[in-house]
């Protein structure tokens, strides 16, 4: 990983449990897609993860190729299609009835907002930036506890 410096511009990619604990994360700059930063993300996963686990994600992350890709590597897709949509539905309804369960994702974007040298991003260079944001799930996991 090279010494590069934290701008204003960062994605911060998020994989958390059932419960809303952060498990894993991807960071990028400003102009990689949301869906060039999944898979790193799920791969980042320290444990095992079971085939057919769902992965609930926003419509930011809408491509068939993306949805092939986690087909692929035994995840099961949850990812609404964008309004703007011209090809046909891939989604199964009564699979997207866990789409609802999203805001368990926003809840810990929320608590991570907490931390303020997460949210303003102080730090800089990226690598002390994803230090700084493993610590935050830490503590976050300690606080379960």
């Amino acid at each position: 990983m090279g010494k590069t410096k934290v701008g204003k511009g960062m994605k911060l990619e998020i994989v958390v449990d059932a419960s809303g604990l952060p498990l894993g994360l991807a960071l990028a700059a400003a102009d990689i897609s949301e869906q060039e930063l999944l898979m790193p993300a799920l791969d980042d996963v320290p444990v095992e993860v079971p085939p057919g686990t769902p992965v609930i994600a926003d419509k930011g992350h809408d491509s068939d190729a993306l949805r092939d890709e986690l087909q692929e590597a035994g995840y099961t897709p949850v990812i609404p299609h964008r309004k703007n949509r011209v090809k046909p539905s891939r989604n199964d309804g009564r699979r997207m009835r866990r789409y609802g369960h999203r805001w368990l994702i926003e809840r810990t974007n929320a608590w991570l907002h907490c931390y303020r040298g997460v949210a303003v991003r102080w730090s800089y260079y990226t690598f002390m930036y994803e230090g700084l944001v493993y610590l935050s799930f830490i503590h976050m996991a300690l606080h379960r506890f």
